[in-house]
């Protein structure tokens, strides 16, 4: 007999880094996910910008029950086929040559910095260790990603943390010249960034990156944990850009809510992991690669990805309905399905409330930091539950406003 659980259980046996909600869903279609109790809500929120195709996906599941009948895992002295697949569809499809497996986005970040750390020690010597990243930014919550990112708060009561660290203004290509120098091993970010508020870089910034990286022989390490596999409406966000990274990280949509991440890198960066510099135990295990290949496969086609910018679309055109009504919004923005709405100073540091009294109203959605509402949905949500969900919006909206 399967012992009932319920929101209090979680304050009995879960450490207390999370606050969920009291909302337990157990059973997801689409973009629509039932709770403990049967009511149903409409998901803008996608596991934060995870379930790209939705919950329960029809052939992912199938996927993962024919590889749960073959092959779950190996050690990594060996290999299998479903990473050796999907390592190819990865190079065919980017920039890169070569592809490191890991299970998280802060794992992917992680050997991101290491990479570049040891490229640039191999080729330059041990004095060119420094990274540059950006204020506000978020690369995971390993001691080493939470230095580089540039959220002070997640680095309290863990100090000492890595040093040789610096941080930059976003979009600021000025300060970013004079912070850079030769003893720059690498400058690291998000085509947009996520936790920070949903910031889309700046092409003329992004460019001008790109260049600076060249003339100091740093590498240009892009973090797509958030922005990859067609939530920007290309497979990366990078392609928007006109820039190609030296190193580029994914994980969230790669698997649809499996735990599969990658880093990727051009070859000549990528042989400074010699055999021994790194490892992952379940990195690249047959089932997460299956899985894997399998949302490629979708997410690549034209449909897909073309039905995203239309979708973009929807959104903007339905948040801008409502700004008109209600006049919460200062701004909406963001790339692809990958959008923020920053609340008008009135709410400004509580843009959690609209999260709360959306959630009544049968909706989820994000915030990105304490102004900003944001929407990740799946990249094929229907048409009609874009629009249900604007509808439930309104709704909280209004009852914030009444309060």
């Amino acid at each position: 007999m399967t012992e009932q659980v319920t929101r209090a259980t979680f304050d009995e046996v879960m450490f207390p880094n999370y606050a969920p909600s009291a909302i337990i869903p157990v059973r997801g279609e689409g973009s629509r996910v039932w709770d403990q109790e049967g009511k149903e809500y409409i998901d803008f929120a996608g596991g934060i910008a995870v379930t790209a195709l939705g919950h329960s996906h029809p052939t992912l599941v199938n996927v993962m029950r024919e590889q749960a009948g073959q092959l779950w895992h190996l050690a990594n002295i060996m290999t299998n086929e479903p990473a050796l697949r999907l390592a190819k569809k990865l190079t065919e499809k980017t920039f890169a040559d070569r592809v490191f497996f890991c299970n998280s986005g802060g794992e992917a970040n992680e050997a991101a910095f290491k990479l570049a750390r040891r490229y640039a020690f191999d080729h330059f010597g041990p004095e060119k260790n420094e990274i540059i990243s950006f204020y506000q930014s978020f690369h995971g919550r390993t001691l080493f990603t939470v230095s580089v990112g540039g959220q002070p708060k997640y680095k309290e009561g863990f100090e000492p943390t890595p040093k040789g660290i610096t941080h930059c203004h976003f979009n600021d290509i000025e300060e970013l010249k004079s912070l850079i120098s030769d003893k720059t091993c690498a400058v690291v970010m998000e085509p947009i960034q996520g936790e920070g508020g949903i910031i889309p870089a700046d092409k003329t910034f992004a460019k001008q990156v790109r260049e600076l990286c060249d003339q100091h022989n740093a590498l240009l390490v892009y973090d797509e944990v958030q922005s990859g596999v067609g939530r920007s409406g290309t497979f990366f966000a990078y392609e928007q850009l006109g820039v190609t990274p030296d190193i580029l990280t994914s994980a969230k949509a790669l698997g649809n809510g499996f735990p599969v991440a990658a880093m990727i890198a051009k070859d000549n960066v990528a042989q400074s992991f010699v055999f021994g510099t790194h490892g992952s135990t379940y990195g690249g295990n047959p089932m997460a690669c299956a899985i894997a290949e399998a949302v490629i496969d979708i997410i690549t086609t034209p449909e897909v990805l073309d039905g995203v910018n239309k979708r973009h679309d929807l959104f903007v055109e339905g948040l801008n309905a409502i700004n008109e009504k209600y006049h919460v919004f200062k701004d909406i923005r963001g790339m692809g399905l990958l959008m923020g709405a920053e609340v008008v100073e009135q709410f400004a540091g509580n843009a959690k409330a609209f999260l709360t009294a959306a959630a009544e109203e049968g909706l989820f959605v994000l915030v990105a930091g304490p102004n900003v509402i944001r929407f990740a949905p799946s990249l094929i949500i229907p048409e009609e539950d874009i629009k249900e969900g604007l509808a439930r919006l309104d709704r909280a909206i209004a009852k914030v406003l009444a309060n």
